[in-house]
């Protein structure tokens, strides 16, 4: 994950660095919701985005002086294929785990995949989100960070204003209805 969500970045950014610097090019780094919060079970592809969002920060005030912008956008749900590959991928990882891990984690899994299959199936689609990427890398004046989808925007908000605990929460309580309805869930 961080090959592709980190690293890749990094290289593709050094390797045009010199073009963007002599053309007064712009720098767009494609991040997530998940680069702002870290939703339960999502610790390693949070830890890519979050890690994503701070070398894009640096990276801003770095190249800034230079006449180079630096963007993130940050997608919400968005509907492809990825969100049902990332679905069968928990599935079968779930398989392989043990009694005490299925007892402990099984009603969780399920749930973050139903809430994943519902945010998919109601996100935004490709287009829309190709629209709001063509828009930050052409506006005049970009700002620092783009959101794509109502839920990206309001969790991101939430998050900038909120205190921890009280975000952990809120995401429960939205977590809660996917639970299989035989769980009790967030406790």
């Amino acid at each position: 994950m961080f090959e592709v969500n980190l690293f890749g970045h990094i290289a593709v950014t050094q390797a045009l660095l010199p073009v963007l610097l002599r053309d007064s090019g712009r720098v767009v780094n494609i991040s997530s919701v998940g680069g702002r919060i870290a939703m339960a079970t999502y610790g390693p592809y949070a830890g890519t985005k979050f890690a994503l969002e701070a070398v894009s920060d640096s990276l801003r005030r770095e190249l800034a002086p230079l006449g180079v912008p630096v963007v993130v956008v940050e997608p919400g749900g968005i509907r492809t294929e990825m969100g049902e590959r990332v679905i069968a991928n928990s599935n079968r990882l779930a398989a392989g785990m043990s009694t005490d891990q299925r007892a402990r984690y099984g009603p969780l899994v399920e749930a973050i995949n139903a809430q994943a299959a519902a945010g998919t199936s109601g996100g935004k689609s490709a287009a829309e989100a190709a629209q709001v990427i063509a828009k930050a890398v052409t506006a005049g004046k970009p700002r620092t960070r783009y959101t794509i989808g109502r839920d990206a925007a309001v969790i991101t908000r939430l998050a900038r204003v909120l205190p921890d605990r009280m975000l952990d929460r809120i995401l429960a309580a939205s977590l809660r209805p996917h639970y299989p309805q035989t769980t009790v869930a967030g406790n």
